[in-house]
């Protein structure tokens, strides 16, 4: 058993954190692995130059910006709640979940659709230099929000996504999400915090098992849904099955009296994190370049529509 050691002050999180800033901006770091060379160019143009044409350096923007007051209209951009009751019934629905103020699943399919117009306006030699901030607003939350619907606890909306549930983690009291947000990474990384300017190495290593196709599923299977003219149906499906976490994991192990480090809980957990985190940086670098090459249908339907007429029972997202 791999049990390590933590320091509770860097742990501190706000509701809306799916994986703590560190760890978003590793998702970057390892998208940017596997974006083309003209990707790159065309982001570097989009995102504004403090950032220095990294997503991986922008993409832990969207959660601060949420909480200004600027930027508050967003902060139930991060998640969609659930309404099942883990360990025993998972099921989330498009319709029901997500509310009327948008959901991390509605928030992908508008801000890629946003993020279409701004790659042709690079094309066009419209865009130049990180000018438009609403497109870098939607490359920064297309690359954040892709992190967190890979997040389990951003899909389920027991106990405010596990907010409100009490949990000990290397003798420190927390709560469950912040378990998932970053004790867990970190800990299976056997670090404190990761760097938020180029890739760490236990990222590096996934990335090397990404290109090995070295999980426990095909990584092919991650990609079964990524095609940018059908954000929505994506998004869902990245959703549906994190949600599955939920009781397939997360709740399905004793969490009272016991401290997850080193009850087996967070060692169960690892490997689950490690391939929701990979999924995520793939994802994203493989939506990033078909977005850029245009390798999706061009009149294909985006909906915009917060509760879609067709998303019903019958439907792939309901």
């Amino acid at each position: 058993m791999r049990i390590h050691t933590i320091l509770s002050g860097s742990l501190l999180l706000t509701a809306t954190a799916a994986w703590n800033t560190d760890v978003h901006n590793q998702i970057g770091f390892m998208a940017e692995e596997f974006l083309n060379p003209y990707t790159t160019s065309i982001l570097q143009q989009i995102l504004e130059p403090q950032y220095n044409g990294s997503i991986g350096r922008a993409t832990a923007w969207a959660d601060a910006y949420a909480h200004t007051e600027e930027g508050k209209f967003s902060y139930q951009w991060h998640w969609i709640d659930s309404s099942d009751d883990p360990p025993l019934l998972c099921d989330i629905s498009y319709v029901r979940d997500c509310s009327k103020g948008g959901c991390v699943v509605s928030a992908i399919s508008n801000q890629t659709h946003i993020l279409k117009s701004c790659i042709d306006n690079v094309r066009s030699g419209n865009l130049r230099g990180g000018t438009n901030l609403t497109c870098s607003y939607a490359l920064k939350w297309v690359s954040h929000f892709l992190g967190d619907v890979a997040q389990p606890l951003h899909a389920s909306g027991r106990a405010a996504g596990g907010n409100r549930i009490n949990v000990t983690f290397g003798g420190v009291s927390t709560e469950l999400h912040a378990v998932w947000d970053g004790y867990i990474p970190y800990s299976d990384a056997n670090v404190t915090q990761f760097s938020n300017l180029s890739i760490s190495p236990f990222f590096t290593s996934l990335v090397s098992r990404i290109r090995e196709n070295n999980f426990s599923e095909p990584t092919s299977q991650w990609l079964s849904c990524t095609d940018p003219s059908a954000p929505l149906a994506c998004a869902f499906a990245w959703a549906r099955e994190s949600n599955a976490l939920t009781c397939n994991y997360v709740y399905n192990r004793p969490l009272n009296n016991t401290d997850l480090a080193t009850s087996g809980y967070a060692e169960g957990a690892y490997p689950i994190v490690e391939l929701q985190i990979s999924k995520a940086a793939l994802r994203l670098g493989t939506w990033l370049n078909r977005l850029v090459e245009r390798r999706y249908n061009p009149n294909g339907q985006v909906i915009l529509k917060t509760n879609p007429s067709w998303a019903d029972g019958s439907s792939g997202a309901q």
